[in-house]
């Protein structure tokens, strides 16, 4: 008498069949706990993103406050691990609405920041101005060289109370300062080194 075939799982001898199986079961379990449980986690984006941005009248000043994320794609990333130091400017311009002729500029200030990796210590160096902080991790030092708080505008006795104002605000990695033959020769990845973020901001 012939032995009996082995047993086998059902549908184990069709590799389509397996496949239709378990795409029917991942739909109906997607349909159960949402659309949004089956996409895969996407990475963070690139780019700046702020998230703070707020004037108060402060100390007899106008003064500004901000915060950005900051994240860098990995042509600038690279750049910086080679040991090409990056800039970061923050410029915030004043202007008084005139209804008969375009606004006019009151007031302008900016901030450059300076990030560069000190090899002999494996650290990263911020400076702004003369001022200057070491940190162990890259995006402390991210964290740094992307907020300010109490960055004095104006002063408020400059201001005319019968007179509307607005701030034009601009943070961004500045290229111009990279070193010429870069600037020559982003080619392609032009588009990764094109950091930047704007807002308009009223006076109360």
């Amino acid at each position: 008498m012939p032995l009996p075939p082995p047993l086998t799982p059902p549908d184990s001898a069709d590799p389509g069949r397996l496949s239709r199986r378990q795409a029917a079961c991942a739909l109906a379990l997607g349909a159960l706990l949402g659309e949004t449980a089956w996409r895969p986690a996407q990475a963070q984006a690139q780019g700046v993103d702020l998230t703070l941005a707020e004037l108060q009248r402060r100390d007899g000043a106008l003064v500004l406050d901000f915060a950005a994320r900051l994240v860098l794609p990995r042509p600038v990333e690279d750049a910086l691990l080679r040991g090409v130091p990056l800039y970061f400017l923050a410029e915030a311009e004043l202007y008084r609405s005139r209804w008969y002729w375009r606004d006019q500029r009151v007031a302008r200030v900016a901030r450059s920041w300076r990030l560069a990796l000190q090899p002999l210590t494996s650290s990263w160096r911020v400076s702004l101005g003369g001022l200057s902080q070491s940190f162990t991790a890259l995006d402390d030092a991210l964290v740094a060289v992307s907020r300010s708080s109490g960055w004095r505008l104006i002063e408020l006795a400059q201001l005319d109370p019968g007179q509307r104002y607005r701030v034009e605000f601009s943070y961004r990695l500045d290229t111009a300062q990279l070193p010429s033959p870069m600037q020559i020769n982003f080619g392609g990845a032009a588009s990764s080194w094109n950091l930047g973020v704007e807002r308009v901001l009223s006076v109360d």
